[in-house]
C-alpha cells in the first residue's frame, strides 16, 4: 500500500477574532453540513471548542486517503469558509499525523497555512476495515 492510500488525521486549530465566534459557528457548520453530503473520503470531522479560551477551536478531520484531502480542499464550500475564515478568524494552523504522498504534501505547502507533518510514528497500527472504507 502506498503512503497516498492509508487513512490519517488533520487537527486545524483556529482562533476567532473577539466578538465574531458567532458567525464563525455559523461558517463552520455550513461547511460541516456540505462536506458531511459530499465527501464520502471524509471519515470524521469534528469542531470543538477549546475548553479554556472561547475563541479558540480544533477542526479533527480523519480522511480516508490523500485523494479524500484533495477533493476537500477543491470542494467549493471549503473555499467558502476560507473566505468566511479570513473575515473571522485570525490564527489557522494545521498538524497531520500519518503519511502523505508527495503531490498532497506539495498540495498542502500551496495553501500559505502554518503546518506540521508529523510523518514518523513511534507505535501504533491502522486497522485493516479503515484501509477499505
Amino acid at each position: 500500500m502506498r503512503d497516498s492510500d492509508k487513512p490519517f488525521v488533520l487537527l486545524a486549530r483556529v482562533t476567532v477574532k473577539e466578538g465574531k465566534v458567532d458567525e464563525y459557528l455559523k461558517a463552520a457548520a455550513e461547511v460541516d453540513a456540505a462536506v458531511e453530503q459530499s465527501e464520502p473520503g471524509m471519515l470524521f470531522h469534528n469542531f470543538d471548542a477549546d475548553p479554556t479560551d472561547p475563541r479558540v477551536f480544533t477542526w479533527t478531520e480523519v480522511y480516508q486517503n490523500d485523494a479524500a484531502l484533495h477533493a476537500h480542499l477543491n470542494n467549493p464550500p471549503v473555499g467558502k469558509y476560507l473566505e468566511a475564515h479570513a473575515k473571522f478568524g485570525e490564527n489557522f494552523e494545521v498538524d497531520i499525523y500519518g503519511l502523505l504522498g508527495e503531490e498532497t504534501i506539495q498540495a498542502v505547502n500551496a495553501l500559505g497555512i502554518p503546518w506540521r507533518h508529523h510523518k514518523t510514528t513511534q507505535v501504533g497500527y491502522i486497522r485493516d476495515s479503515l484501509h477499505s472504507a
